[in-house]
């Protein structure tokens, strides 16, 4: 959404409010679209003394597979996004503020990215999630599954053999 700032730019105390939803079905996370509903945004930018502020908060639905055990979890994220909107920057080490280039500020190129970086890497289903068997795939969560505990290293299976004959 493209936010015309000329009307706020010039008036100390004015407001910008804003609220719509953003289409991140196409966005690709890991290798999966886990934006299934549209992300909603939800802000204003505010002048105060000269400075344009924009705060903004991005609610979304996150869905992805438990990372033990393969489940589906779906994770409600709700991220705060305060940046501070300047035509011209003299700290380029500052990540909270964003260069004007012109009169008006594309809201996605702020607020996605700031979504983007709060999402983990791996989610669980539950803290204590046993994940899935590495022999037989059963999902140890709902029983065990009855395979032998002990793995065998293949180059020591020669021994094995052996023990096995004494008995």
């Amino acid at each position: 959404m493209k936010l015309d700032l000329k009307r706020i730019a010039v008036t100390d105390g004015e407001t910008i409010p804003f609220s719509y939803d953003a289409d991140l079905t196409k966005e690709e996370m890991n290798g999966e679209y886990p934006f299934r509903t549209p992300v909603h945004v939800e802000g204003e930018v505010r002048n105060h003394l000269g400075v344009l502020n924009l705060h903004a908060t991005v609610r979304a639905l996150y869905q992805t597979q438990c990372a033990r055990c393969l489940a589906p979890v779906n994770v409600d994220l709700n991220v705060p996004c305060d940046m501070i909107l300047s035509a011209e920057v003299q700290d380029d080490e500052r990540d909270d503020i964003y260069q004007l280039e012109g009169d008006s500020v594309e809201l996605d190129d702020i607020v996605i990215p700031a979504l983007l970086l709060e999402v983990h890497m791996t989610y669980l289903c539950k803290p204590d999630c046993k994940g899935l068997c590495p022999t037989c795939g059963k999902n140890r969560n709902e029983g065990p599954c009855g395979c032998d505990g002990r793995q065998i290293d293949s180059r020591l299976a020669v021994l094995q053999k052996l023990l096995d004959k004494d008995d």
